[in-house]
Formats: structure tokens, sequence, C-alpha cells
């Protein structure tokens, strides 16, 4: 058997989705439930994958594109699939983590997003279309915490792997 070997990305933490991201990981796959208490399941990612371990070059450039980006006043409210059937909730105004990723790309070279597969939709994944599972089920059941509102104030470098899922590194915005 094949052992899924992980990966990292930079992320935004989204705290006011936590609780119903974090109960999804720990339905269908507990493995990805972080030990550390500060990740935050629930996120949009900015560039991913990277490498788990920047080389100083690297962080430096990190550090500056955050150093450089207010943090991000955010509005979470429209349900939506994408064709793979991955069920998420969509940022009102996608402009500021289209420009974040686009400079975290240009920082580090040799990884664009999503392997270059495709353009990156600023998104909160919430789940996946199955078995009494749909979009319509989600947004009943997000009725109550949606619309979302939170800022997002720092991009963390979180290592996802079954057992080992925590934060490697954080930076604050602004």
């Amino acid at each position: 058997m094949t052992t899924w070997p992980g990966h990292a990305v930079l992320q935004m933490p989204v705290p006011a989705l936590e609780g119903v991201v974090r109960e999804r990981y720990e339905r269908y796959d507990a493995g990805l439930v972080a030990l550390d208490p500060g990740h935050v399941h629930a996120h949009v990612t900015v560039l991913g994958p990277v490498p788990a371990t920047l080389t100083p070059a690297q962080d430096a450039a990190v550090s500056a594109v955050c150093a450089e980006t207010p943090a991000i006043d955010l509005e979470l409210a429209e349900v939506a699939t994408f064709p793979n059937g991955v069920i998420h909730v969509l940022t009102a105004d996608p402009r500021p983590f289209d420009r974040l990723t686009d400079a975290m790309a240009d920082a580090l070279p040799g990884h664009p997003p999503y392997g270059g597969v495709f353009r990156p939709v600023p998104h909160v994944t919430i789940d996946a279309t199955g078995p009494g599972v749909d979009e319509e089920s989600v947004r009943r059941e997000l009725a109550t915490v949606l619309p979302a509102r939170c800022r997002a104030d720092r991009v963390e470098l979180v290592w996802y792997r079954r057992g080992e899922t925590r934060v490697l590194r954080r930076w604050t915005l602004g």
C-alpha cells in the first residue's frame, strides 16, 4: 500500500468557519485533524504545494510579501461546487487573495498555484458531494453561520499528512 507523502501549503486561517470544517475533518479523515492546537482547519489556500522547509531566501521573500500585504476583511456567503464535487464557500471579493497568491508565486518561483494545473479560486472547502451530501444540503446546514465575516491577518505554512498535520511557520500581515 502506498502512503500519501503529504504536502505543504501557504494558507490563511478562517476562524469563523472552523467549527464546521473541523467537524468534517473529524468525520471523514480524522488522521488530518491537527494535534497542533494553534492550527485552524478552515482556510483559504494562498499557494500550494510549496516546500515544507523554506530556504532562508524563500522565507525572506514570503516575509516581505506578508509585510507588504494588509490584513483582509473577508465575507464568505456563497456556497458553490467545483466540477470535481468539492463543495465550498466563496470569498465575496477574491481580488485581495488573487493578489496575494500572485505575489507568493512570484516570491517562490517554481511553485505555481496548484502545480500550474489550474488557477485557484479563493474559497474555504466545506465538503464533497456524495451520498446525502450535495450543495443544497450544505447550504441548509450553513444557514446559521453564513454569511461569515472575519479578518484574515496571517499566512501560515502548514504541513498536511495523516497524523502529522501542523503549522510550520506563521507570518503576520501588514
